[in-house]
C-alpha cells in the first residue's frame, strides 16, 4: 500500500485515472471486511450521487483496534498530553483502548442509543474524546462533535439541524491559561433542544457543574455498570459514520455527512504514504479532535494502520513557546503534523524556545490548515527538520475527508509553498470562470475535482440540495473546492487561497455571513460587512465594516460589545480582529454589498479600486478609505 519512489508514485497514479475501480479495490483489500462489496462505484456528480463498496460490510472499529489486538495488543494506541505539563501522560494500548471503547459502547446502549442515532459530542481533548468517537462507530450511531470554543447558540444550532438525541461533555476543558466550562455552555445550548435525552458528563476539570435528574449522567458511574463485551455492529459501506459542521457562504452552518467504507479507506491509505509511517513511530498531529484533521489524523486514519498517536489537550504556547518541541523531545516524536499559524506564532518567540532541545527524532514535518508561507515553510524546515524531514504541505477540506494534493514523504520533490502533486486516486483541473478548463502548466484558475474519491462528502445533513448547489453546480460535472490554485511549470499545484464568501482564519473555515448575521444581532448595528485580509499570525483576519450610528459615543466600548455579541453567538474563533465603523457601504444599484472594495480595503490596496462609478453611491468609499486611514494611524500610535 505504501509508495516508496517517484517511479512507483506515476506508476500508481495512472493506473488510478485509467482503472480507478481496480486501484480502489486493490487498497480496500488491506482492509477488514465482514461482507466484500459488490461493485467498487457509482457515481453522477449532477445530482449528486456517490457510491462507494456498494454492499459491502464492515465495521471501521474492527479495523482501527480489533485487527490489531493479536499481533499489537500492546502497542501504544493513544498518548495523551495534558494541558499541564507537571501532570503525568497517559498511554493507551491497543488492547486497553479496545477494552475502553467497548465498555463505553455498552453505555451508550445502557442508555437507548441505536443503529443510527445522532450523538453530539462537545468534549476537551482528553482520551475519551476519543473513546467516545469510537464507541458510537461501534455500534452504528453517528457522532456529530463539536469544537469546545463554539457558543451555547452554535451548539444548538448544530444539535437541532441533526436532532441528536444524547450529548457527550465535561465539566471543563484546559486550553493554555483557560478553564472553558463545558457543561455550563451546553446546559444554556439544551433550553432550546428538544431531541435531547440525555447528557453523559466526564469529570476532568473538577468544575462544579448542575446535574438535571433524569437527563444528566455521570461517565464515571455510568461505566461501572457495564462490561467490556460488545460485539461490533454490521454496518453497511454507506451508512453515516459521522456529521461534521462546516460554515458556509449562508448565515446557516452546515453538517458534512462522511459515510463508513470509502472514508476508511481513503483516511487510512493516505495517513500510511503522505506521512511514510512506519511501524513503532510515535505521529503527532497538533489539531484538534472538533475539527475533520483531528477525525481523519489523529484517531480513523492512523488507528486503521495501527500507529501510535500523540494527543495534546494544551496549545503550543502554554505554559512557554518551548511545550510543543518539549513535547516532541519528550515522546520521541517522528512525525509532526501542524498548521502554519502555530509555525508562525512559534517563530515570533525567536529561537531560544529551542534551545536545549532534541528535535533528533523528527523524520517527517506536516503542514495543514492553509496555504503555508515562505519565510514559515523555510524557519519549519531549517530549525525543526534540520533540513533532513520532508515537509508535506497537505492540501484538503472537511469535504474531502482526506488529503488530495500533497508531497508523499520522501517520494515527491517539495517545493516551499506548494502542495505539490495529486496523490493517487485525485483528479485535480483548474478552469476559469465559465469552467473552461486551463490546459498544461503554467496556469491560474479556480480549482475543482473532476472524478469520485473514497473519502469525499455524500450530502449535507439533511438539506441535499445545498450539497448539490455548494460543491456540484458552479461548474457542471465537477466537484468545486472553493479554492483558487495554481499550477506551474512543473505541473506542482499551489493553492491560492478562498474564490467565496469564506475566511480561512487558523486553518478553521468561517463564512462571511455567519460572522455578519452575528454582529447584526447586536441592537445598535444596522447592517455589517466582513471580509478577510492577511493576518502575519493567523493566515486571514477578519475584518468588519460595521454601520452604527451611535458608535461615536465610545468606539471603543461599542467594539468590546459587538466582539461579545460575536463570541457569544458563535464562538471566540469569529471574532473580527478589526472593526471600522462607516456611515455607509459600497453596493450597486440592485443593493449587492461590493465586498471586493472591501477587501481591497481591508488590504490596504486601494491604488487600484476598479471602476466605482456604478455603485449607489460612489463617496462612501472615499469616506472607507479615509476612516482606515485614521483608524490605522491611531493604532500606531497605541502601540
Amino acid at each position: 500500500m505504501q509508495i516508496t519512489s517517484l517511479d512507483e508514485y506515476k506508476k500508481n497514479y495512472q493506473l488510478s485515472i485509467d482503472q480507478p475501480e481496480e486501484f480502489w479495490a486493490g487498497i480496500a483489500e488491506k482492509f477488514l471486511w465482514k461482507r466484500k462489496w459488490d461493485k467498487v462505484l457509482s457515481w453522477n456528480f449532477s445530482e449528486p450521487n456517490i457510491k462507494w463498496f456498494e454492499g459491502a460490510k464492515l465495521n471501521i472499529t474492527e479495523n482501527c483496534l480489533d485487527r490489531h489486538l493479536e499481533k499489537d495488543g500492546d502497542k501504544p494506541a493513544i498518548i495523551w498530553e495534558p494541558n499541564d505539563p507537571h501532570r503525568d501522560s497517559i498511554t493507551l494500548s491497543y488492547k486497553i483502548l479496545h477494552e475502553q471503547v467497548c465498555r463505553f459502547a455498552n453505555v451508550l446502549k445502557k442508555n437507548d442509543v441505536k443503529k443510527g442515532d445522532r450523538v453530539c459530542i462537545y468534549m476537551p481533548m482528553v482520551p475519551e474524546l476519543a473513546v467516545a468517537l469510537l464507541a458510537c462507530a461501534r455500534i452504528g450511531a453517528v457522532h456529530s462533535v463539536i469544537f469546545g470554543g463554539f457558543s451555547a447558540k452554535s451548539i444548538a444550532d448544530r444539535i437541532n439541524d441533526a436532532a441528536c438525541k444524547i450529548v457527550i461533555t465535561a465539566d471543563g476543558a484546559f486550553r493554555g491559561n483557560k478553564q472553558i466550562p463545558l457543561k455550563e455552555v451546553i446546559d444554556d445550548a439544551l433550553i432550546g433542544c428538544p431531541t435531547v435525552e440525555r447528557v453523559v458528563v466526564l469529570t476532568h476539570t473538577r468544575t462544579p457543574v448542575s446535574m438535571l435528574k433524569g437527563r444528566d449522567i455521570w461517565w464515571e458511574d455510568e461505566i461501572k455498570l457495564v462490561d467490556t463485551d460488545c460485539p461490533a455492529e454490521e454496518m453497511d459501506a454507506e451508512d453515516l459514520l459521522f456529521i461534521l459542521y462546516t460554515s458556509g457562504s449562508t448565515g446557516k452552518p452546515k453538517g458534512v455527512v462522511h459515510t463508513i467504507g470509502g472514508y476508511m479507506v481513503y483516511t487510512g491509505y493516505t495517513f500510511a504514504n503522505v506521512f511514510n509511517y512506519q511501524p513503532e513511530e510515535v505521529y503527532f498531529c497538533t489539531a484538534d479532535i472538533g475539527w475533520i484533521t483531528g477525525h481523519s489524523y489523529i484517531v480513523y486514519g492512523p488507528l486503521s494502520q495501527g500507529a501510535t498517536t500523540l494527543m495534546f489537550e494544551g496549545v503550543p504556547t502554554y505554559p512557554d513557546a518551548s511545550r510543543m518541541w518539549q513535547i516532541v523531545e519528550k515522546h520521541k516524536v517522528n512525525i509532526l503534523y501542524t498548521a502554519p499559524t502555530a509555525i508562525r506564532s512559534l517563530m515570533s518567540f525567536g529561537l531560544e524556545p529551542l534551545n536545549g532541545i532534541d528535535l533528533s527524532s523528527i523524520r517527517v514535518l506536516g503542514s495543514v490548515g492553509e496555504p503555508i508561507n515562505e519565510e514559515a515553510w523555510h524557519w519549519y524546515d531549517k530549525n525543526i527538520g534540520k533540513g533532513n524531514a520532508p515537509i508535506v504541505d497537505t492540501w484538503w477540506q472537511t469535504e474531502t475527508g482526506g488529503i488530495m494534493i500533497s508531497p508523499i514523504a520522501f517520494v515527491t520533490p517539495t517545493k516551499p509553498c506548494f502542495a505539490t502533486l495529486p496523490l493517487p486516486g485525485v483528479q485535480p483541473i483548474l478552469v476559469d470562470e465559465n469552467g473552461k478548463e486551463l490546459i498544461g502548466n503554467g496556469v491560474s484558475g479556480n480549482l475543482c475535482i473532476k472524478f469520485p474519491w473514497p473519502g469525499m462528502l455524500r450530502t449535507t445533513y439533511g438539506d441535499h440540495e445545498r450539497c448539490k448547489l455548494t460543491y456540484f453546480s458552479t461548474y457542471e460535472n465537477l466537484y468545486f473546492t472553493g479554492d483558487g490554485c495554481s499550477r506551474d511549470e512543473d505541473g506542482y499545484y499551489r493553492i491560492t487561497g478562498r474564490v467565496d464568501d469564506v475566511i480561512n482564519v487558523s486553518g478553521h473555515r468561517i463564512g462571511t455571513a455567519e460572522v455578519e448575521n452575528a454582529i447584526n444581532m447586536h441592537s445598535g448595528v444596522v447592517e455589517s460587512a466582513v471580509v478577510g485580509y492577511p493576518h502575519e499570525v493567523k493566515g486571514q483576519g477578519i475584518y468588519a465594516f460595521v454601520i452604527f450610528p451611535k458608535a461615536h459615543e465610545d468606539e471603543t466600548l461599542t467594539r468590546q460589545d459587538i466582539l461579545k455579541t460575536v463570541t457569544r453567538v458563535i464562538g471566540a474563533i469569529a471574532k473580527p480582529d478589526k472593526i471600522l465603523f462607516v456611515s455607509g457601504l459600497p453596493k450597486t444599484r440592485s443593493g449587492k454589498i461590493m465586498r471586493r472594495i472591501l477587501r481591497k480595503i481591508a488590504e490596504g490596496d486601494t491604488s487600484n479600486m476598479g471602476d466605482t462609478t456604478s455603485l449607489l453611491d460612489p463617496a462612501v468609499v472615499e469616506e472607507i478609505v479615509l476612516k482606515r486611514n485614521t483608524m490605522d494611524k491611531l493604532e500606531l500610535k497605541g502601540k
